[in-house]
C-alpha cells in the first residue's frame, strides 16, 4: 500500500515546485528590464488593457490592495505607470501605462518564447499544462 501522504505523491508539491523554478527562471530576463515578476504581471495585464481601475488588476491578477498597492507605487517611481482618478468616479483609481511603460512591451516581446525553450516542451504540452492549472484554480477558487 503507498503512502498517501508522501511529499512525492503530493501534486500541490510539483505545482510549488515547478512555480518557484518558473519564478526564478524568469528572474534574470526580467533584470533585463528592471522589472520582478510581479511586476511583470502587472504590465502584462497593463499592456493588454490601459485605463484599467486598481480594483479589476487585483481581480485580474488575484491580488489584494495591501500587496497591489506598493507593486503600483513603486511601478509608478519607475516611471512606468501613473495612478489618476477616473472621470466618472473620483474615488476610482485608474491606471495608465507613460510612454516608457508602452516601450518596454518592445523588450518583453521574446520573453514567453525564451520561457518556453527554457520549458522545453512544445506549444501543445504547454497549452494543456496551462488549461489543467486554470481548471484546478478555477475549481479550488470556488471551494474558498
Amino acid at each position: 500500500m503507498q503512502d498517501t501522504l508522501a511529499l512525492d505523491r503530493q501534486v500541490c508539491f510539483s505545482l510549488y515546485r515547478a512555480s518557484n523554478a518558473m519564478i526564478r527562471a524568469y528572474r534574470p530576463i526580467l533584470d533585463g528590464l528592471g522589472l520582478t515578476y510581479p511586476q511583470y504581471l502587472v504590465m502584462l495585464v497593463l499592456w493588454e488593457e490601459e485605463g484599467l481601475s486598481v480594483k479589476s488588476l487585483g481581480e485580474r491578477l488575484h491580488l489584494d490592495s495591501g500587496t497591489l498597492t506598493p507593486l503600483l507605487k513603486r511601478l509608478e517611481q519607475k516611471g512606468l505607470v501613473t495612478r489618476g482618478r477616473s472621470e466618472q468616479d473620483e474615488r476610482v483609481r485608474v491606471l495608465h501605462l507613460t510612454d516608457d511603460g508602452r516601450l518596454l512591451k518592445r523588450g518583453a516581446r521574446d520573453i514567453p518564447d525564451r520561457m518556453r525553450c527554457m520549458v522545453g516542451t512544445g506549444l501543445e504540452e504547454l497549452a494543456e499544462l496551462k488549461r489543467l492549472c486554470d481548471k484546478a484554480a478555477k475549481l479550488l477558487e470556488r471551494e474558498s
